[in-house]
């Protein structure tokens, strides 16, 4: 049997050999052609595809593939095809893509932290049936146990949901956000893969710091807002005047914003009426080569690297040839799907969708976060503009507690990488400890949380050093150089000035703590920029302050001297010059580098007698005497001793003269002087964390 498809008669476009035997079973043969034809057989009838702008292909097609069809031999088992004629119908898919699509809405929750994000997607979870009430817990999609300890979302979590409304099926692409600012990143990263957000706003809080920052995160991405008041049902609910703070911040009107609570589920329906009307549906060609980009990617032990993904342009199909186009490295797709409760397999994915790619990768090096995946046989020449680089805040060093085991901490820092982009890190080795990395991280908190996912999900105990934060050093030669590390800083001889990076803060108050917010900025060498007051009970104080101030404590002290009622967000500025200097502790005259520290020459007296007494507290009596000193170059600047473990050697003296006792005394003496001279101080973890906790 032959078909023939031609747009003229004497132009020949496809012509194809079947056997006959094809038609005793499903069968389906693809072509790429001028036309894109695909040709399906089923069961005696042939269904031709043809895209929508092939619509027009004349008459002359047809005749000439049924007359082939006609002068066929009978088949296998004697039925002549000639007299079961197949039939010749076109379809056209983009049309069903297109209402697909139509009926896509992708949209992610942001707010500042604990303002009930993750509650209100675990309403709209369940008032949509997308999980059972067996499987329902609180913060369903937070997976980790951290998470649900500390009661915060740490990572990004994406969710489809099927909504039916007016007769429509719907699919809304849910990503659950963290509002805490250490995480911004896996917000923007988010914010890239949407078309809307929902706003969330604590109806007894207001609008807080993280609020605002999260909201201009939203509009730099073009995404339409729906502001929503949540916990209306709170006895403290202050509506109008939180009603009253979006107007003002946004622009938009009353009746826009939508009123609920996650507890209780009230306005869920409002809600997900509001999604579908008001946020648009993704644009794209499901037609165009595949443009798709990774906003996430996590490591399974038995599946490989399993990529997250959101689809702008093409279709992405099951055991399609794929490659990345940050790397040039070619996979084939093992398996494609969307992301239900689990992973939901599909036999394709198209534009607009967001959903997961499996093929088999086991390096974690292979996969980066903004990346584009394209096919091999029709790739797409323009990579999709991924995400800005991270911009670590702070900076440690992490080493194994056994030195054997770095390359396994190493394999383990690779995978937790691929779950949190905005980790960087890059090996380094210290006298005292050995083979590590020195990691970037956003901040403190973020800092905390890899250290706990290393020691739970990795079963590595690691050692922690001093964090600081990044210096740059201008020499007398003119020469600049980045100091990310104490032991990087240059011979004092040999600088001209250093530079450090100073942040604008931003706090959200109420009037009262003004005073207290005040001084403890200053006392951190900040400087006033701006107050303002945002309603009669909230005011909003801006700061310059230097980064390597906010890194300790800060955050915790502003807390505390606010009842928890202030919010607290930052961003970079610049590079400021700065008496930065390299305080060292020494431990009987051996420095120990892990503690050493890049401070401000003003701080560092009290900073090094802190440590100092600090160190007192949590280094074991040796046999001999241990001095603890804060040394700036030459000049000791604290100093404390831990006196050595004695036996009572004079206990079997019950009388005579004193020179028999001062004999044993200088005896043992001489013996701690020969002990001190080859023993070694032993640092237990607990004193490189020290420095953490000062004030404590």
């Amino acid at each position: 049997m032959f078909i023939i498809i031609t747009d003229g008669p004497d132009h020949l476009l496809l012509l194809c050999k079947i056997n006959s035997s094809a038609f005793n079973g499903n069968h389906k043969i693809t072509f790429l052609s001028v036309l894109h034809v695909v040709i399906q057989l089923q069961c005696g009838s042939i269904t031709i595809y043809v895209q929508e702008s092939d619509t027009t292909m004349p008459p002359i097609a047809v005749k000439q593939a049924n007359k082939k069809q006609g002068e066929n031999k009978p088949g296998p088992k004697g039925n002549n095809e000639q007299g079961n004629q197949p039939k010749i119908r076109y379809f056209c898919p983009s049309k069903r893509v297109a209402q697909y699509m139509k009926n896509i809405r992708n949209f992610c929750i942001i707010a500042h932290i604990d303002h009930g994000k993750s509650t209100l997607a675990d309403r709209l979870l369940q008032s949509t049936n997308t999980i059972s009430e067996r499987d329902m817990q609180a913060q369903v999609l937070d997976d980790m146990d951290l998470e649900r300890e500390k009661g915060i979302t740490i990572k990004s979590h994406a969710i489809q949901i099927n909504y039916p409304y007016k007769g429509e099926e719907y699919i809304l692409n849910l990503i659950d956000t963290p509002g805490h600012v250490d995480f911004s990143y896996e917000v923007s990263r988010a914010l890239a893969a949407c078309e809307g957000a929902l706003l969330l706003v604590d109806a007894s809080q207001g609008i807080q710091a993280q609020t605002i920052s999260n909201l201009y995160l939203a509009i730099d991405n073009n995404l339409e807002i729906i502001p929503v008041i949540n916990k209306i049902d709170m006895e403290g609910a202050m509506i109008p005047e939180v009603t009253d703070q979006i107007i003002e911040l946004i622009g938009c009107k009353q009746e826009d914003i939508l009123l609920a609570s996650g507890k209780s589920g009230i306005g869920i329906e409002e809600i997900l009426a509001a999604i579908i009307a008001r946020i648009p549906a993704p644009k794209g060609d499901p037609n165009a080569p595949l443009q798709a980009l990774i906003f996430d990617s996590v490591y399974n032990s038995f599946r490989g690297i399993i990529v997250y993904y959101r689809i702008f342009n093409g279709t992405l199909k099951k055991n399609d040839k794929i490659k990345f186009s940050n790397t040039g490295l070619e996979y084939g797709a093992d398996e494609v799907g969307v992301l239900k409760m689990g992973l939901s397999p599909r036999n394709e994915v198209g534009a607009g969708d967001v959903g997961y790619i499996i093929t088999g990768i086991k390096n974690a090096k292979e996969v980066k976060v903004g990346d584009t995946i394209t096919t091999t046989v029709n790739p797409s020449l323009e990579a999709i503009k991924g995400f800005e680089d991270v911009k670590p805040m702070v900076f440690a060093g992490i080493f194994p507690v056994e030195t054997d085991a770095f390359e396994e901490l190493r394999d383990c820092m690779d995978k937790l990488q691929l779950n949190d982009a905005s980790l960087t890190f890059e090996l380094e080795t210290s006298q005292a400890l050995g083979f590590g990395f020195r990691c970037g991280f956003l901040g403190m908190l973020h800092m905390e949380i890899i250290q706990e996912r290393l020691e739970r999900e990795f079963n590595q105990t690691v050692i922690t050093t001093v964090p600081n934060v990044s210096f740059v050093a201008t020499t007398s030669k003119g020469e600049v150089v980045t100091i990310n590390n104490p032991t990087e800083m240059p011979d004092p001889t040999r600088i001209d000035h250093i530079d450090e990076p100073y942040i604008r803060a931003q706090m959200i108050s109420k009037p009262e703590y003004i005073g207290n917010i005040m001084t403890l900025c200053i006392q951190k060498r900040g400087v006033l920029v701006n107050q303002g007051y945002l309603t009669p009970t909230r005011v909003e104080l801006t700061f310059d302050m230097p980064l390597t101030e906010i890194v300790f404590d800060f955050y915790d002290k502003l807390k505390s001297m606010t009842r928890g009622y202030a919010s607290f967000d930052y961003h970079p500025i610049e590079y400021r010059e700065s008496d930065i200097v390299k305080m060292d502790i020494l431990l009987n005259g051996e420095k120990v580098d892990a503690l050493s520290a890049l401070i401000h020459r003003g701080r560092a007296h009290e900073f090094g007698r802190k440590l100092c007494e600090k160190l007192k507290e949590l280094l074991p009596k040796q046999q001999f005497q241990i001095a603890i000193q804060a040394a700036i170059g030459a000049k000791v600047v604290a100093r404390e001793n831990i006196s050595a473990m004695r036996k009572d050697v004079t206990a079997k003296c019950y009388g005579g003269d004193i020179s028999r006792k001062r004999k044993l005394l200088e005896k043992q003496k001489e013996g701690k002087k020969r002990m001190k001279q080859i023993g070694n101080v032993e640092v237990p973890q607990e004193a490189f964390l020290a420095v953490l906790k000062l004030n404590d």
